[in-house]
């Protein structure tokens, strides 16, 4: 049975239960928060989503995949965190970074590259992933 949640972006947006993500341990700042839905607009290749709660709809976060940055990471997970994540061999995994505007009210906008989300794909299960380094690579995009 599907659910219906409010996003202020998006306005009512029904959420099968199958595509839900479960942060068992919730997100930092969001620890009670343990439900959530990807969402993103309607168009071809979207780069900007959000990680929207379904335990409080005024909680969004907006996320970018890692890889279209061009931020690598080899990650070594705990025992405890890959028990977490339900990971076995074969299993894909997602990388998200959250963005921030910037404070000084510029239009730019960060990537937080030290703590990304890993989100188990087939499980359906994540957790952010604290105090990492990234490799950047950027890449020039000739017009």
């Amino acid at each position: 049975m599907s659910m219906q949640i409010a996003h202020t972006r998006f306005g009512d947006v029904e959420v099968d239960p199958a595509t839900i993500l479960t942060f068992p341990r919730g997100l930092p700042g969001f620890e009670s928060y343990t439900r959530y839905k990807l969402l993103h607009e309607e168009k071809p290749n979207p780069t900007v989503l959000w990680l929207q709660s379904l335990d409080d709809a005024e909680v969004a976060i907006s996320v970018v995949q890692a890889d279209l940055l061009g931020v690598n990471y080899q990650i070594e997970l705990s025992d405890e965190e890959t028990a977490l994540l339900q990971l076995e061999a074969g299993h894909e995994t997602v990388l998200l970074l959250t963005l921030a505007k910037q404070p000084d009210n510029s239009k730019g906008i960060s990537a937080n590259t030290m703590s990304p989300i890993i989100i188990n794909a087939t499980s359906r299960r994540g957790l952010q992933k604290i105090g990492l380094h990234a490799d950047i690579v950027f890449r020039n995009n000739p017009a």
